[in-house]
């Protein structure tokens, strides 16, 4: 975990007030893997040859273009559709040669014979691709049920809070990264949970699960919000051992939150420092650090005390991963946060939760363009008191 470089301003992003309505993207089932061009190219293909067919009926057989048009086939459409289209590349170029009194030519049918071959090799690698289409759409299926398994999609609300939230896995394929959260409402109050775990891959994802399913565990049982944290670092650190990586570790922030209470309690355990905005300004809340979960025993004397944060109507806490304050604009400067937020929503009194996180959805992308790191933000607001 490296620390964010010194932030800098950098240039104003347009933004509407209203956050872009939230769309539920399609199963995996129903998304079409290929693009959509690829199903113009043979179009594109037979009106190339009409037209030089017009244009040079004398000088060059135009029919010979069509060899090609069962393979161009095979890449958008399935093997019936490219057997259909041997059929009529045939029958066209039948037509062209008539048409110039060439049907029978020597030359000509090697071309006929070309095109019957393309056709069966069209129709294999038609088929080919669909059985790998269906393989990947199931794959992406899985994945997807997977990540609404192990993270959870962020309630609007819960307990006391309006919450919002916003992940993203470096690599999209994949749906998980390295990066966890979740928000519970126990009888303690809220709690948060909001992390990063080092490395990368599946081994990354099998920490994640872990960590998550033993805070989901403990969080409703364990009073004490530092009890909590030490139990998560004796999980990690068992993970740790039974995959035989002495270095692995997960930085990670605790919140809790009772409703009326005005205030949040705030470990961090290696995390970057949440932010809070509040009467238009920006703020960022130091803690205390600890060690990362995981790495707890190794600490000279006990854990920093817990931090208690004024979170009361009208502020919005702010939880982020460094796929946000590390991403990079062409030039490699880092994502400024504060500035930005400041800079956005300066002279706000209020900012909605859903307005924040629809924000630096935008922003973040972009600015750094193309993610290169797993990125995870929850933002955070107490309900009004009545």
């Amino acid at each position: 975990m490296s620390a964010p470089a010194q932030q800098r301003r950098a240039p104003a992003v347009p933004y509407r007030d209203a956050p872009p309505a939230r769309r539920t993207p399609p199963p995996a089932a129903e998304r079409r893997l290929d693009p959509r061009w690829v199903r113009w190219l043979p179009v594109l293909l037979i009106l190339t040859d009409l037209v030089v067919e017009v244009a040079l009926p004398q000088l060059t057989a135009a029919g010979f273009l069509l060899t090609t048009l069962p393979v161009l086939v095979a890449f958008g459409f399935g093997p019936l559709a490219t057997g259909l289209s041997t059929v009529g590349a045939l029958a066209l170029q039948l037509l062209l040669a008539a048409r110039v009194d060439h049907l029978i030519e020597h030359h000509h049918l090697w071309v006929y014979v070309s095109t019957l071959l393309a056709g069966l090799a069209g129709v294999a690698l038609s088929h080919q691709r669909t059985r790998q289409d269906g393989y990947l759409v199931r794959a992406r299926t899985v994945s997807e049920a997977l990540q609404r398994t192990v993270l959870r999609p962020v309630p609007e609300l819960v307990g006391g809070l309006r919450t919002a939230g916003l992940y993203r896995a470096a690599e999209a394929e994949v749906a998980i990264g390295g990066d966890l959260y979740e928000v519970c409402h126990t009888r303690f109050g809220t709690r948060i949970l909001l992390g990063d775990v080092r490395g990368k891959g599946l081994e990354a994802v099998r920490t994640v699960a872990d960590v998550l399913g033993a805070f989901r565990a403990t969080a409703h049982e364990t009073a004490d919000l530092g009890e909590l944290a030490e139990q998560l670092d004796r999980q990690v650190r068992r993970e740790a051992a039974e995959c035989g990586d002495e270095e692995l570790f997960v930085t990670a922030v605790l919140v809790q939150h009772e409703p009326d209470s005005g205030r949040a309690e705030v470990i961090s355990r290696g995390h970057l420092d949440p932010v809070l905005l509040t009467g238009g300004t920006v703020q960022t809340v130091h803690c205390p650090q600890d060690l990362p979960l995981g790495l707890g025993h190794l600490r000279a004397q006990g854990p920093p005390p817990v931090t208690s944060v004024p979170l009361g109507a009208g502020q919005t806490l702010l939880l982020h991963t460094d796929g946000v304050t590390e991403a990079r604009d062409p030039a490699g400067r880092f994502y400024p946060l504060t500035d930005r937020l400041a800079e956005r929503f300066q002279g706000r009194t209020t900012v909605a939760p859903d307005q924040l996180i629809a924000f630096l959805a935008e922003d973040v992308c972009a600015h750094g363009g193309q993610a290169t790191d797993d990125l995870a933000v929850l933002a955070l607001s107490p309900l009004p008191t009545t």
